[in-house]
């Protein structure tokens, strides 16, 4: 009965050690993480900035109407090559053209009135220089008359001469006084007359310039009827018909809008970048562009211009220009200066561009995947004496620093997942660089995405890079 006993308690015994190893090997399996891991290596590494947006001109010109008319008139049709100073359209100018005619008429007549008036003047002025040597001769006849008195005078006096010889002398010196002083008369009234002519032509030059003044304007009015385009270029988009009346100033109308004129001398690309990529985007940056009505074609560009006011990505309007303030994500402008675009090419297609804003040659490069962040007093082990967070709770400056957040990798050693914090540089399209933190050729952890996510520094992995298996639906 007793040897009964003891094979009972020697094999519950080997039960119970059996059943413990078991146990303690599955708790240590338990424990182990299955991770999918990439070496660190080096490569050349490319940076890329991807916006979308769409083909236009560098320069383009919306034509719009000046005045209010019908338009009578389309010289050109979608698509034709134009000429700087070209008239393009005509609008209703019955009205204009008579305000013109009648200041040419009013202008005509005010020129001949000021013609008339210049003659007039020219005319007084030989009339006043023939009246000034009249002058002159009636003084030198009178003053010969006047010697011929006196000595006249004298003679009677010495009895030399008959009396009434000395009255011949003495009627024909008054009469040639009278003579002199008719002379003068005219002469100032000649003077009067030429200054009332003169201020007659002044009146007349000043009615010209008015009228040439008031032309000019009418002229200018008439001008407008016509749409004419300031720059060589196509015609890009003819909204409107003959017979169809525009009007003037109104935004955003089409009753206002002729044409559109392009200069497709310079094609642009202009996209819409993230605000977030933004400032990794300089001038002169080499992009690479595709345009969806031209697939399998790459074409060579150059960034030209970066806009400095954000965009609302839903609406479209700047963010100034927002009544409300907006949290919502932002674009900024960015265009793009293609350089040898197809003849094929058209504004308003939309477009790709990848703008190269850094290259690496050789860099160390790890996945982007295998990047994750943590807080320092995560990363203490769990062997040190103490209780950390009570430490850091009673000392403000350690517990800032416990929570502090650490970008880094996890690297795998002898086993375990060792956190390194690493200091990157340029993003490529899968992989990042590294610049300090992790060794070329190490074995970093780069998924699952909820391994990297929950990982704790130093628990056991195994590494397992085979596919996943796709279980059938």
């Amino acid at each position: 009965m007793k040897r009964k006993w003891k094979w009972i308690l020697g094999v519950s015994l080997v039960v119970i050690v059996a059943g413990g190893t078991f146990a303690k090997i599955k708790m240590n399996q338990a424990a182990i993480v299955a991770v999918q891991t990439g070496k660190a290596v080096r490569q050349d590494l490319t940076s890329l900035v991807t916006a979308s947006g769409e083909i236009k001109p560098r320069n383009y010109v919306n034509i719009g109407a000046n005045v209010m008319g019908r338009i009578t008139e389309i010289n050109v049709k979608e698509g034709d090559r134009v000429q700087r100073n070209q008239v393009l359209a005509h609008l209703e100018s019955v009205q204009a053209q008579a305000d013109v005619q009648a200041q040419q008429a009013s202008l005509n007549s005010s020129l001949a009135e000021s013609a008339a008036s210049e003659a007039g003047l020219k005319a007084m002025d030989e009339n006043i220089r023939t009246s000034v040597a009249a002058v002159d001769r009636a003084k030198a006849e009178l003053e010969r008359a006047r010697l011929d008195f006196e000595r006249a005078g004298m003679l009677l006096a010495d009895k030399l001469i008959a009396r009434q010889d000395f009255d011949t002398k003495k009627a024909g010196f008054d009469s040639l006084a009278a003579s002199l002083r008719e002379a003068e008369a005219r002469l100032l009234q000649m003077k009067a007359q030429r200054e009332q002519t003169a201020a007659q032509l002044t009146s007349a030059q000043r009615r010209v310039a008015q009228v040439r003044a008031t032309l000019s304007r009418f002229s200018d009015v008439l001008q407008k009827h016509n749409a004419v385009t300031p720059i060589d270029g196509i015609v890009t988009n003819l909204p409107v018909r003959v017979g169809e009346t525009v009007v003037p100033g109104v935004q955003n109308s089409a009753a206002s809008l002729i044409m559109t004129i392009a200069d497709m001398s310079i094609i642009t690309a202009e996209v819409k970048v993230d605000e977030t990529d933004i400032v990794n985007v300089k001038l002169d940056q080499v992009a690479d562009v595709t345009i969806d009505a031209i697939p399998n074609r790459t074409f060579k560009g150059k960034v030209i211009e970066i806009g400095n006011t954000a965009i609302l990505r839903s609406s479209g309007l700047a963010a100034s220009q927002s009544a409300v303030s907006s949290q919502e994500a932002k674009d900024f402008k960015v265009v793009v200066a293609l350089d040898n675009p197809p003849t094929e090419i058209r504004p308003g297609l939309s477009c790709t561009a990848k703008v190269i804003t850094a290259t690496r040659q050789k860099a160390l490069s790890i996945p982007i995947q295998a990047l994750t962040v943590r807080q320092r007093g995560d990363l203490e082990p769990e062997s040190k004496p103490g209780n950390v967070q009570a430490a850091s709770n009673a000392d403000p400056d350690k517990q800032k620093k416990m929570k502090e957040e650490l970008q880094g990798a996890f690297v795998v050693q002898n086993g375990l997942a060792e956190f390194r914090e690493v200091k990157t540089g340029i993003t490529g399209s899968t992989d990042i660089e590294v610049l300090s933190g992790v060794k070329e050729g190490e074995e970093i952890i780069t998924g699952s995405y909820k391994v990297i996510r929950t990982l704790r520094n130093q628990a056991k992995v195994k590494i397992d890079n085979k596919a996943p298996v796709k279980s059938e639906s």
